[in-house]
């Protein structure tokens, strides 16, 4: 009798599939998500941005000293070389900032490319320093024809020098602004194998170089159902006027069995630790000179619906759709910061899967047609 080959078992969207082991982050362990073993409401109430990222790429918290000399090579790498900016005043000012932020990446790798003397710890310090000044460099340069001076106060963080370039007024940035955009960084800097890390990884596995890493990841980043869901949320929160007008529309929704966006988690399923943090910063900005109370209330409003009508809880990007938009940055910059955070994440991947590396290439299930036997081009029948 003929032995029957085992079933294979087809994980589509590779539900439940464990990978391969990692030391960087825990998603749905514990309280919820750790970094390195550090819970994130402990890092986001006690760290700047700064000490996330060392702790991602050297495995332990900084001390003062590090800190401080850390901070400073962040600062001396935001310039951005004349062949950079020639390329960046030329990326069309009606395309998606992902697709700048993707060229950086990719463009800056063969100007400054990985070698013994350039490594992976600096490419990750220098991504990490440069995505925003070049991002802003091109919203002032397209919207009001501006070479703005990305080199801001050397004793800047990360997040303090992202509000400093998008005001760009010569004003000290509020406190509560930088605080919030702080924190945001914090929260969305790493998220165990999603799909951008993995994409990184698998980039990583065939041994190429550091930036197509964070490339391939910035592209896979840029799909909607990744990266676009805080862009996605803000627009439709926007849409409505009145807590009423909202509730409406949901259960029309609710009929037509429609996804609501910022909502939901293929991980946390009793909610997203992240997303109570930044639902406070949201809250806090209602009160600046820019705020939206309305905005804030409509999207509580939103909250409670889904949670009584879908028992479905908010993830980071419900809440922190209207923190950003509080903050005054432009819907399609979210995804963007999102990169400038996320890079930390990624190069954490990118650097442990370098360190015991194996190639990663999964198998399929073929579904297409039985073998068919072959007729030369003359001998085909014509449909």
């Amino acid at each position: 009798m003929e032995s029957q080959k085992p079933k294979k078992v087809i994980a589509r969207g590779l539900i439940g599939v464990v990978a391969d082991d990692s030391e960087i982050s825990t998603v749905g362990i514990g309280k919820g998500l750790n970094y390195r073993g550090y819970n994130i409401e402990d890092l986001a109430n006690g760290c700047i941005f700064e000490e996330v990222l060392y702790l991602l790429l050297y495995k332990e918290l900084p001390t003062k000293d590090q800190l401080t000399y850390f901070q400073e090579q962040i600062a001396e790498n935001r310039y951005i070389p004349a062949t950079l900016a020639e390329v960046i005043e030329c990326v069309p000012k009606d395309s998606h900032p992902m697709d700048l932020m993707r060229t950086v990446a990719s463009f800056l790798g063969t100007i400054e490319p990985e070698s013994e003397k350039n490594d992976q710890y600096k490419i990750s310090i220098r991504l990490s320093a440069i995505f925003a000044p070049c991002l802003f460099y091109w919203y002032h340069f397209h919207k009001s024809g501006k070479r703005i001076e990305v080199d801001t106060h050397k004793s800047d963080t990360i997040a303090k020098n992202i509000i400093r370039l998008l005001k760009n007024d010569g004003k000290e940035p509020e406190e509560l602004l930088v605080k919030t955009m702080e924190v945001s960084l914090i929260l969305y800097a790493e998220h165990d194998f999603n799909a951008s890390a993995y994409n990184a990884r698998v980039t990583a596995s065939t041994l190429s170089d550091f930036y197509s890493g964070i490339t391939s990841a910035i592209g896979t980043l840029r799909g909607p159902l990744h990266g676009g869901a805080n862009e996605a949320a803000i627009r439709f929160i926007k849409q409505f006027k009145t807590k009423e007008e909202a509730e409406a529309k949901l259960y029309e929704m609710y009929s037509q069995k429609k996804l609501v966006m910022g909502f939901g988690h293929r991980i946390y399923k009793n909610g997203d630790p992240r997303s109570d943090i930044i639902k406070e910063y949201s809250r806090k900005l209602t009160k600046t000179d820019q705020g939206r109370p309305d905005l804030f209330e409509i999207s509580e409003r939103i909250e409670n619906i889904m949670m009584s009508e879908k028992k479905m809880h908010p993830n980071l990007d419900f809440y922190s759709a209207s923190a950003y938009y509080q903050l005054g940055l432009p819907v399609d910059f979210f995804t963007p910061i999102f990169v400038v955070s996320r890079t930390s994440g990624w190069a954490a991947h990118i650097i442990e899967q370098r360190s015991r590396n194996k190639l990663i290439r999964p198998a399929s299930n073929y579904i297409g047609p039985e073998p068919k036997k072959f007729s030369v081009l003359d001998m085909r029948s014509k449909i």
